[in-house]
């Protein structure tokens, strides 16, 4: 098959196809099989669900296919079951293609017998054939497609067996008149459908939905249907033979719960059509391969053991090669803000341009390697089946502190950097386990904060003493964030827990292409969303740490450094003008400002400022207390005369509060920014400044005056 790709106009001959599917079954590589496609990627409105379109064109048909998220069934269970249920109820759209997993029938089918009563044109895709042929599994697609009432296509995306053969049957569908798709249940729903179905015949009710799918939906208590027909007429006669129809089911299922009693139903309709279309060899049935490598990998014993090897070596790739390339993008934009700077004569603008604009956005740039070795390890584990295994071996661990056992690739990957950590949290498919999750990854004590970490056990311990004060205080951290977690669970996010439905695809290779996508789209996206907003925001704290001037400062300065004999009392001298500036800026006030609210915490105003600088980039910390104590901005956690400096300027109880604070308080401006973005609104950015200033204000309140009992 060519296809051409081309723009995709609205005309006569354009078909919009809605790509459903359970998770797992291969929508995306379906998707990326068909040749030379155009692939749009953008969010659904409001929310941070990944929305990809494809657009070709075959023969003289014009085809866009939406790629909704994977969902076991159209509830709103999650965000992405949300969306997927919301779009095909409310949106428009020619035809559904429900991709399923031919190696999975059964489970695939219960999704596929509740998209029959929405009332749109569609057909099945039956992926993976070539999986399912390997394990001895026949599917007689010819009769399937006579049993559901339209067409079942055998199809692999890997293979790319069948693609033309399933745009045919998109053709086919879509020219032929709607028929009533052939969903049976059992004779006493069946009596209740016939009821409500004869009775909106009666009142002549108009609904482009067929009476049948109708009364469906009215007896499954779907929301819009109730909606669209309460404020008809005919409703008030209506509700009680929906009241009637609802008690006949449930006695005859013997339940109180009608939703119960249809998954019953749609069960038993399934192994009705299973047993008529599906064949397996019974020898290729024992024990698979996957079998066979998972009483390995999720071994009792050995299987967290593996999985921590495996994400020690993903941490290690991402922030080890990731380090080369962000030295290079560092002296690139080094050297771009140099190069630039020399050009621009006016000092004002010349600090705006090369340590606001050009600083701001290569802080966003120099995360880019990282998040992108980040996101293919991510796809590797995901494309694989692995992940799935993941949430299964840690969910009993991290249940006990409220967190969801897929919360760990987050949270570790928090230890390396918050940003891609909290992007990261997009795995996590219920909105309260990821939004707990992300009011977490603060606690993992991101790579940033080690320069502090250093510096302040360099400056109080001995060289033997500091890593394993580095190990105490980043444990500490991981610790102090379980029991964070527990608390808002108890709290925040309290009520029962939701079932943790987990699926064990099989093992597969991974596809190249569909990994390429998922990291360049990942990345752009990061690009897109955070840069624009971190570059603005850098732009301002130089504002602050920069104005207001003091001209009578910078005069006598200058003649005090036009006066100095040597490079030495030069260099003092300008140190000193730059603390002095500092002190007397909008930044230096607000630390003077908040110095008696820190005062508890044995903070001076120079802790303070450091505090507030750090709120930018974590790094920020130290060239502020190197600027403070007149040593410079250049100045770094090795720094031998900032050590002496601060373990002679500040106790050793505000020391071990400080770092208690660098390890709570809210992440840095960039990490912060992506933190609302995914977390899905500015009001949440305000809760997590709330708690984790509470929480960072009480604990190192409790840690200064705990050590200065010890110390003293």
């Amino acid at each position: 098959m060519k296809t051409v790709p081309k723009s995709c106009p609205i005309t006569a001959k354009h078909i919009k196809i809605a790509l459903v599917g359970q998770p797992n079954v291969g929508k995306s590589m379906l998707i990326n099989s068909i040749s030379n496609a155009h692939l749009h990627v953008g969010n659904f409105t409001g929310v941070t669900v990944e929305k990809s379109e494809v657009l070709f064109d075959y023969k003289d048909y014009h085809f866009t296919v939406v790629d909704l998220p994977g969902t076991y069934a159209l509830s709103d269970y999650s965000i992405e079951e949300r969306v997927t249920s919301e779009y095909l109820l409310s949106q428009d759209y020619d035809l559904i293609i429900n991709v399923v997993d031919s190696t999975n029938l059964q489970k695939n089918l219960q999704l596929t017998a509740e998209l029959m009563s929405i009332g749109k044109k569609m057909l099945v895709a039956l992926n993976m054939s070539d999986e399912a042929r390997k394990e001895g599994i026949e599917i007689d697609s010819g009769y399937m497609s006579e049993l559901l009432g339209f067409s079942c296509v055998k199809v692999s995306a890997a293979t790319k067996e069948g693609i033309e053969e399933l745009i045919e049957a998109m053709i086919v569908e879509y020219e032929a008149q709607s028929m009533e798709y052939k969903l049976i249940f059992s004779e006493a729903v069946e009596e209740e459908i016939a009821i409500i179905a004869d009775y909106l015949a009666k009142h002549k009710y108009e609904d482009d939905n067929s009476y049948r799918n109708i009364a469906i939906n009215l007896l499954k208590n779907d929301k819009k249907t109730y909606a669209k027909l309460h404020d008809e007429p005919i409703w008030t006669e209506l509700q009680p033979i929906l009241i009637e129809a609802s008690k006949h089911i449930e006695l005859h299922h013997e339940c109180n719960d009608i939703k119960e009693a249809f998954a019953e139903e749609y069960t038993s309709f399934n192994r009705g059509v299973i047993t008529e279309v599906l064949k397996q060899d019974v020898r290729k049935s024992d024990k698979t391969l996957t079998d066979r490598i998972d009483s390995v990998l999720i071994h009792q014993m050995f299987g967290i053991p593996i999985f921590l090897f495996f994400m020690w070596g993903l941490f290690q790739l991402t922030f080890e090669i990731g380090s080369i390339p962000m030295e290079w993008i560092d002296a690139f934009f080094v050297w771009f803000g140099d190069t630039v700077g020399a050009t621009i004569a006016n000092d004002d603008v010349r600090s705006l341009v090369v340590d606001g604009i050009i600083s701001g956005v290569g802080a966003v740039v120099l995360f880019v390697p990282n998040i992108a070795i980040l996101f293919v390890g991510i796809a590797l584990l995901e494309s694989t089946g692995y992940m799935s295994r993941v949430a299964f071996l840690l969910d009993g661990f991290f249940h006990k502190f409220g967190l969801h056992g897929q919360s760990f690739i987050p949270l570790v990957t928090g230890f390396g950097c918050s940003i891609p950590a909290y992007m990261s949290a997009r795995i996590l498919k219920n909105d309260r386990d990821r939004l707990l999750t992300l009011f977490i990854i603060g606690f993992m004590s991101c790579g940033a904060r080690l320069p502090v970490y250093v510096l302040f056990a360099g400056a109080f311990f001995s060289e033997s003493m500091a890593g394993n004060v580095l190990f105490a205080i980043y444990i500490t951290g991981a610790m102090l964030g379980l029991f964070a977690a527990k608390i808002l669970k108890l709290t925040a996010f309290k009520g029962i827990d939701e079932p943790f439905v987990m699926e064990m695809p099989k093992y597969r290779l991974p596809s190249l292409k569909l990994i390429w996508h998922t990291v360049v789209t990942k990345t752009l996206m990061y690009l897109k969303k955070a840069g624009t907003f971190i570059a603005a925001a850098s732009i301002l704290v130089w504002f602050l740490s920069n104005y207001p001037h003091n001209q009578a400062l910078e005069e006598s300065f200058a003649l005090k450094i036009e006066k100095a004999v040597d490079k030495d009392e030069i260099t003092v001298l300008e140190n000193s003008l730059a603390e002095a500036n500092l002190e007397q800026s909008y930044l230096g006030r607000i630390g003077k400002f908040s110095e008696p609210f820190f005062a508890p915490l044995g903070f001076d105003w120079k802790m303070s400022v450091a505090l507030q600088t750090g709120l930018a980039a974590k790094e920020v910390v130290v060239s502020t207390l190197g600027v403070l104590y007149a040593l410079g901005g250049d100045v770094d956690e090795q720094s031998s005369s900032l050590k002496e400096i601060i373990s002679k300027n500040i106790s050793f109880p505000s020391a071990v509060a400080f770092i208690v604070v660098v390890m709570i308080y809210l992440p840095c401006l960039a990490a912060s920014v992506v933190f609302t973005r995914e977390a899905g609104g500015i009001k949440y950015f305000f809760y997590l400044l709330a708690f984790t200033s509470i929480a960072a204000y009480s604990l190192s309140f409790i840690a200064f005056n705990t050590a200065s009992i010890f110390y003293n």
